[in-house]
């Protein structure tokens, strides 16, 4: 017997949509039904993402965010909620990296990574959970009041790996934030899980696999191979659906194994 995960008539806000694995998790939840807002700086490719997933008879909306401003972050929230409907599913996954040895890294280095992947994720969850908890407060029995909160976090949030210690550090810290969203937000119906991808093929690595030093990590990996954002498909999907209603606070490896 098929299974299916229908998400027809939730509203998704996906935070680093213009590439990568952000715009997978985009077409991906389009696919699925919802109706997609797509966030990030890059304007101009979040409309060629939003072409593609009308094309495929998907919903999206554009709206630009900075997740290092917060009144950027209130006022995309407060934009796409006005144009699109009450936000359901978070998926919580701008992200930046720095790669230099520990002794290397400034303050800036620091802040740069740190202000994106922890104040940004945490101040858009929060913004966008408060929104969800205010719904939760006020509902009329019966109707849909729950909440999916997604953060993308890292495998490097679970096993620390070398020349990127700063970007460990601050996924490490999106794994303890789920928890502790999961912990005070879980009794409103707002569940909030992690995903720790692996090495993903995406765009912006594409190249580094065929030269010698990426031959060389893929062949450290424990089956030789990096993933393909498609990869993260059904897990990000279940995550969103109602059917993940005994989810909460789980941190999830989608690693093929790399960190066990």
């Amino acid at each position: 017997m098929a299974y299916n995960i229908d998400l027809s008539g939730r509203i998704a806000f996906v935070t680093g949509a213009s590439s990568g694995l952000g715009a997978q998790f985009a077409r991906t939840l389009a696919r699925a039904g919802a109706a997609v807002v797509l966030a990030s700086r890059r304007i101009e490719k979040l409309k060629d993402l939003r072409a593609r997933i009308e094309g495929e008879g998907g919903d999206a909306h554009v709206v630009e965010l900075d997740v290092t401003s917060r009144d950027s972050i209130k006022a995309a929230v407060a934009h796409a909620e006005t144009e699109m409907g009450s936000i359901d599913i978070l998926v919580n996954n701008s992200g930046v990296s720095t790669t230099q040895r520990l002794l290397d890294v400034d303050e800036g280095d620091f802040d740069y990574v740190f202000d994106t992947n922890v104040k940004g994720a945490f101040f858009v969850a929060q913004e966008v959970g408060k929104r969800m908890l205010a719904r939760a407060q006020g509902a009329a029995p019966g109707s849909f009041t729950g909440g999916r909160i997604i953060n993308v976090a890292s495998m490097a949030g679970l096993k620390v790996l070398p020349q990127i210690g700063v970007y460990c550090m601050s996924k490490a810290a999106v794994v303890h934030m789920t928890r502790a969203m999961a912990m005070e937000w879980g009794r409103f119906g707002i569940n909030t899980n992690a995903i720790c991808p692996g090495y993903i093929d995406t765009e912006i690595n594409h190249h580094h696999w065929n030269t010698e030093q990426g031959r060389k990590l893929m062949g450290m990996l424990p089956r030789k191979r990096v993933g393909q954002p498609q990869d993260l498909d059904a897990l990000i999907v279940m995550l969103a659906s109602d059917q993940s209603h005994f989810i909460n606070g789980a941190v999830i490896a989608a690693d093929d194994g790399f960190a066990v």
